[in-house]
């Protein structure tokens, strides 16, 4: 695997660990009160897709399971329509989808996997 996408897969579970942190023990109204919560996590799902995004087509293959399509449009859409972000799609991504991402990642990121 090219040592670049190793860094690539690598950044992804990383941001995704900080988006989870960033929403830790809040519940979903708070989630909505608190701007800078919101722009953490936002930046976080980001830089995932942006992550995923950069990661060669042939490592990919590699790796079916990855959802890079739905990670990189999830991306897209927060970084291109920025003024109609769906909070609570969001949080479910964050909460519910983020931590089977980052466990899925972690391994490949190892350095026994280069």
């Amino acid at each position: 695997m090219p040592r670049k996408d190793l860094a690539y897969l690598l950044d992804m579970p990383i941001a995704a660990r900080d988006a989870l942190s960033s929403t830790e023990d809040l519940s979903f109204e708070d989630f909505t009160q608190g701007r800078r919560t919101q722009l953490s996590a936002l930046d976080s799902v980001a830089i995932v897709g942006q992550a995923a995004a950069q990661v060669g087509s042939d490592t990919l293959r590699l790796y079916p399971y990855i959802p890079r399509w739905e990670i990189v449009c999830m991306r897209n859409r927060l970084v291109d329509v920025y003024s109609s972000i769906d909070l609570p799609l969001i949080w479910d991504t964050v909460r519910h989808h983020r931590p089977a991402l980052t466990d899925r990642l972690e391994p490949l990121a190892s350095p026994e996997a280069g």
